[in-house]
């Protein structure tokens, strides 16, 4: 049964992968988009911030499913 638990964990906390990509693209984009157009760059960097802690909330919820089978299923 532990090792059951033990992989619903790491499965659980591969959203943190998930969170890591979603915002490297995102932060590659939004810089690739401040090149082009300098005069937007307040409302790209408003919205780059929004959709990282969107992506890292993600990653968040992730690992306190994680922690929270450990936990209660030991």
């Amino acid at each position: 049964m532990m090792s059951l638990i033990a992989i619903g964990a790491g499965v659980a906390a591969l959203a943190g992968i998930g969170a890591g990509i979603g915002i490297g693209k995102a932060t590659s984009s939004a810089v690739d988009a401040i090149a082009r157009q300098p005069e937007a760059a307040g409302k790209i960097r408003s919205n780059l911030i929004l959709g990282c802690a969107l992506a890292e909330a993600t990653a968040v919820y992730g690992f306190v499913i994680g922690v929270l089978i450990i936990l209660f299923l030991k």
